[in-house]
């Protein structure tokens, strides 16, 4: 979804939103306030009590302790997965200069799962001052993951999160492993066990479920403080390795690349298939191009190869212009010159085996009144690269059948009944959110619970949606609402209002977290950086759930090949027992209304699936 049409669809989710909320009743408590979950770890000690929780949860700074207790922390992840908990630390008194490291973890039978698999992050929070929705409420939120890097002075009653990230390597030995993070500082030391389950399945590289994330790249260049192009490729591939750890492609994963192209008139030999006023034409005119790929196919090649991106969009110059290569609109050599650029454009697509990955996302949330235009520019395209999937960020519409293949609508306004129609002509359907919709569906808001974007994983497939879309992964700053100097997005952590009329320095709010799932390095958070900043980003919380939601969608996309395969070997009673693990239960997702805020039933029911999967698997 981008910005630059999106008022219209603001005014309607909000005149949704307020309808959903005339017939009031009991507002739910915020989620930052609930208690019930987490295990009290029987290696606290007088200096600090410890305590463990999924990473479903937003632990706030000052709730209690857990009544459930535990003697160590708990993982389970398959081959090639990322998955996280949460080491709590509330110390009895302060504690200056906490370090942690992580162990070797080992099976009984001495398989290793090296240190290196394991990383600590700092939970940090953000103030939130204004709440993006009902399920929000002021206080301090946990979002930003900045690296656990240096030592830590806590205070006294004050929870403190350590984000523990496990990854497996994809030739892991199945099993379990035992190991232990040590925290220790002058006044204070003790271990912490840690238990990680690998499956005996392994995921793919490439995920099945189609991702396209907005990002702005020269907003990382000005917030790093970044001039020469080496340093700007270095930063560019830390924050490309985030995406790539997280399963998510980039709208443009080869910024500051393209093809270059030089227009030529064609002999009377390369003519055939054209008609005699064509091939005419294409002598006396420069009307063929002819391209210079090398450049944007090598970097295209290296970002695909190493961070496994799934999609990729691809920009069609001179859709609807007035004029194309000197000639009018509607005239034989406009049509041939579009024409003729989109057939070599695609046929190179296919030649490099990238066409299914390309998308063509030319206009966003057109209004009723643009339908008759957005039509006649996907006839255009139609004629001219028939192989490239148009997709467009709109509900299915009468007025627009024939026109995308791919619909992207907003996740509100999606109807199962509608897509499953045009699902039978053939085309797909993706979903998107962003500022809207709000309470009481799901969203990408900080101040959200933590189960919202997994969940809309499992809704995807659910209604068997292909792809998911975000219109912009690291909105830092708004123009509008900071026209001096550049938001700090640690400081301010709301997403402000962008153009659409309003006066320089008005801040309307689209919400917390808005467009922001990556934040920059501490030390460029404020922009003015003394030296260039060569770090790569802090992840968020939300930015790991959605990980965490690919990966389920990808163990569903698993079990389902699975039983196809196997399905002559299983019994009636297997089979049907299994089919029902590839539908998502309502406890966890009956819409994207009402929804599991508790991560623990995801979680159990996630990990059926993976039993199921492991028991099937074959290497």
């Amino acid at each position: 979804m981008e910005r630059m049409s999106f008022f219209m669809t603001l005014v309607v989710v909000g005149i949704l939103f307020l309808s959903c909320n005339i017939q009031a009743r009991e507002p739910e408590p915020c989620i930052l306030s609930q208690d019930h979950y987490g295990e009290l770890l029987d290696c606290s000690n007088d200096q600090a009590a410890l305590w463990w929780a999924s990473s479903g949860w937003k632990v706030s700074r000052d709730r209690g302790l857990p009544v459930e207790k535990g003697t160590h922390i708990s993982v389970s992840l398959a081959g090639n997965e990322w998955e996280a908990v949460q080491l709590v630390i509330r110390p009895n008194t302060s504690l200056q200069g906490l370090q942690a490291r992580v162990s070797d973890l080992k099976q009984d039978s001495g398989a290793l799962l090296s240190r290196e698999y394991l990383e600590l992050l700092r939970v940090d929070y953000v103030a939130i001052e204004r709440p993006s929705d009902g399920f929000g409420c002021e206080g301090l939120w946990p979002d930003p993951l900045p690296p656990f890097d240096k030592a830590l002075d806590l205070e006294e009653g004050i929870n403190q999160p350590i984000w523990i990230r496990a990854h497996a390597p994809a030739d892991a030995t199945p099993g379990l492993y035992r190991g232990h993070i040590a925290l220790e500082c002058d006044s204070f030391s003790t271990r912490v066990p840690i238990q990680i389950r690998i499956y005996a399945f392994t995921l793919p590289d490439r995920m099945t479920c189609t991702t396209a994330f907005g990002f702005y790249d020269s907003l990382v260049y000005q917030y790093h403080g970044l001039e020469k192009e080496e340093d700007k490729r270095l930063v560019l591939d830390q924050y490309w390795q985030s995406f790539s750890n997280h399963r998510i492609s980039p709208y443009n994963p080869a910024p500051g690349f393209s093809p270059s192209v030089n227009w030529v008139k064609r002999d009377g030999d390369s003519c055939s298939g054209f008609t005699e006023e064509e091939a005419q034409l294409l002598q006396e005119h420069a009307l063929t191009p002819v391209f210079d790929w090398t450049a944007w196919d090598s970097e295209m090649e290296r970002v695909f190869t190493r961070f496994h991106f799934n999609s990729f969009r691809f920009n069609i110059p001179g859709v609807l212009a007035e004029q194309y290569q000197g000639f009018p609109k509607g005239s034989t050599e406009y049509r041939l010159a579009f024409r003729n650029w989109g057939q070599a454009a695609q046929e190179h697509l296919r030649e490099k085996g990238w066409l299914d990955d390309a998308y063509i996302y030319w206009v966003d949330e057109p209004t009723e009144e643009e339908y008759p235009r957005v039509m006649e520019g996907f006839a255009q395209m139609k004629d001219a690269v028939p192989g490239i999937r148009r997709m467009l960020t709109e509900q299915v519409e009468e007025e627009l059948f024939g026109g995308p293949d791919i619909w992207c609508p907003l996740l509100s306004f999606y109807k199962h009944d509608h897509a499953e129609a045009r699902r039978a002509e053939g085309e797909q359907f993706w979903w998107y959110i962003c500022t809207g919709p709000k309470q009481p569906f799901l969203g990408l808001f900080t101040d959200h619970p933590g189960t919202d974007l997994r969940v809309w994983l499992w809704l995807t497939w659910k209604y068997d949606i292909d792809g998911i879309l975000i219109w912009q992964s690291n909105y830092w700053s708004s123009s509008t609402a900071y026209p001096d100097h550049l938001q700090n997005p640690y400081e301010d952590p709301m997403s402000w209002l962008t153009g659409y009329g309003s006066k320089v320095g008005d801040k309307k709010a689209w919400g917390n977290g808005d467009g922001r799932f990556l934040y920059p390095p501490e030390a460029a958070a404020d922009a003015r950086p003394e030296e260039p900043v060569l770090a790569g980003p802090v992840d968020s919380i939300r930015w790991e759930m959605l990980r965490d939601g690919i990966e389920d969608y990808e163990c569903f996309v698993i079990l389902k090949r699975l039983l196809e395969e196997q399905a002559r070997t299983l019994s009636d009673k297997e089979l049907r027992l299994y089919r029902r693990l590839l539908s998502v239960p309502e406890r966890i997702a009956a819409s994207p209304k009402e929804y599991t805020k508790d991560p623990a039933p995801l979680e159990r029911q996630r990990h059926r699936i993976a039993e199921v999967i492991e028991k099937l698997w074959v290497d």
